[in-house]
């Protein structure tokens, strides 16, 4: 992406505008659901952020991991609890909310003093694979990091096994439930009561 300095600093400050304001309203807004569609914004404008910086693997995987996956999960999450409750006033609660700001106010100022005091140096010269960044990462992940790419797909593998086996407790055939529930340690997952799986299983002709 060629883009004129004059538009990049623009584009650059009009993306970190949007990301600062979103991301204040997602702390500041007690409306969780908008919180949620802010925190999209907050996502949104960081892959614009990765475009700038010719990122564009990134800026996809952006937008398709945390806007298209993480933010709609925590938007149904949200939706389908839909549990709603009035704060209660907390006392001295001046304190936390002060605590809370010096220290954003401190990591604020290391952070800028870290960028600040960075000598940042832009690389020149001429690129063996051009301006594919996906053909580097490509090329980087099944030569330099190929047992922790899929070391990773195998944990991922795994958890969304164990999830699938969480979700679905509720099938277990009943000849397959142990009797002796009321002996059941306290490291075990909580089970619906039979009586509930057996109806809810049942067919409208059984009703």
């Amino acid at each position: 992406m060629n883009l004129a300095e004059g538009v990049q600093i623009v584009s650059f400050g009009l993306l970190s505008v949007m990301m600062i304001g979103t991301a204040l309203g997602v702390v500041l807004l007690s409306n969780i659901v908008y919180s949620a569609f802010l925190l999209g914004g907050v996502f949104v404008s960081i892959a614009g952020l990765y475009l700038l910086l010719n990122a564009d693997f990134v800026a996809a995987a952006q937008l398709l991991i945390y806007v298209g996956a993480v933010n709609v999960l925590i938007l149904f999450a949200i939706m389908l609890v839909n549990k709603r409750e009035d704060f209660a006033p907390m006392a001295n609660r001046w304190i936390r909310q002060g605590s809370t700001a010096l220290v954003c106010v401190g990591l604020f100022v290391l952070l800028s003093t870290m960028v600040l005091a960075t000598p940042w140096s832009v690389y020149t010269g001429a690129s063996v694979l051009g301006d594919n960044s996906v053909v580097k990462i490509g090329m980087h992940f099944f030569s330099d990091f190929l047992l922790p790419f899929e070391l990773a797909s195998v944990l991922l593998l795994m958890a969304m096994v164990g999830a699938i086996i969480l979700a679905r407790r509720d099938y277990i055939p009943e000849e397959l439930i142990p009797r002796d529930i009321g002996t059941a340690t306290a490291s075990t997952l909580p089970e619906r009561p039979r009586e509930l799986v057996s109806a809810a299983s049942a067919t409208p002709r059984e009703r």
